[in-house]
C-alpha cells in the first residue's frame, strides 16, 4: 500500500511494511484483522501468499472467502472442517425425509381408514371386490413404498457429532 496509508491486516499482523504491490491488500482490509489472523493461524501466510499468486486475479476473492470459511470451520472442528459441517447437514436432510415419508404413509393410512368407514357410492350387485379393491391396492402400494423409503432413508453413514448444538454458520 505505501504511503500514508495503514498496512493490510496481514502486513499489520506480521509486523512488516506494506508494499504497493502487496498480494494480500486487495483482500484484507486493515478494518478486519481477525480474517488475516485466522487465515493465517490455519493455513500460514507463505501458504496462503502462494496460493494466491497460482490464481489468476479474478478468482483470488473467492479463494480468499473459501480460505476464510474453511479455516473458521477449522478452528470449530479441526478434524473435519467443512466436512463436518455438510455432514451435518447432510444427516439433517436425511432425518427430515425420513420424516416426511412417515408422515406421507401416516396421511396414506388415514385415508385408507376413511375409505373404509364410508359406503361405497355405487354398487353393482353388491360386489365389493371391484373399484374398491383396486384403489385399495394403490393406496397400499403407495404406503409400501413411503414405508420403505423411510426406512432407507434412515441408513444413511453420516457423521454426526449428537453432542455440538451450535451453529455452524457463527
Amino acid at each position: 500500500m505505501g504511503g500514508g496509508t495503514s498496512p493490510c491486516a496481514s502486513c499489520k499482523l506480521l509486523r512488516r511494511r506494506c508494499a504497493k504491490d502487496c498480494i494480500f491488500s486487495p483482500y484484507f482490509p486493515p478494518d478486519d484483522p481477525h480474517k488475516f489472523a485466522i487465515v493465517h493461524k490455519v493455513f500460514g501466510a507463505s501458504n496462503v501468499s502462494k496460493m494466491l499468486q497460482e490464481l489468476p486475479f479474478h478468482q483470488r476473492g473467492d479463494a480468499v472467502s473459501s480460505l476464510v470459511y474453511e479455516a473458521n470451520a477449522r478452528m470449530r472442528d479441526p478434524v473435519y472442517g467443512c466436512v463436518g459441517a455438510i455432514s451435518f447437514l447432510q444427516n439433517q436432510v436425511s432425518q427430515l425425509q425420513m420424516q416426511l415419508a412417515v408422515a406421507q404413509a401416516e396421511i396414506l393410512c388415514i385415508q385408507m381408514q376413511q375409505e373404509q368407514q364410508q359406503p361405497p357410492l355405487m354398487t353393482h350387485n353388491n360386489d365389493h371386490g371391484g373399484e374398491d379393491d383396486k384403489s385399495s391396492l394403490v393406496n397400499f402400494s403407495s404406503l409400501q413404498h413411503y414405508l420403505s423409503f423411510a426406512s432407507t432413508s434412515s441408513t444413511n453413514n453420516v457423521m454426526q457429532d449428537p453432542l455440538k448444538r451450535e451453529s455452524l454458520w457463527t
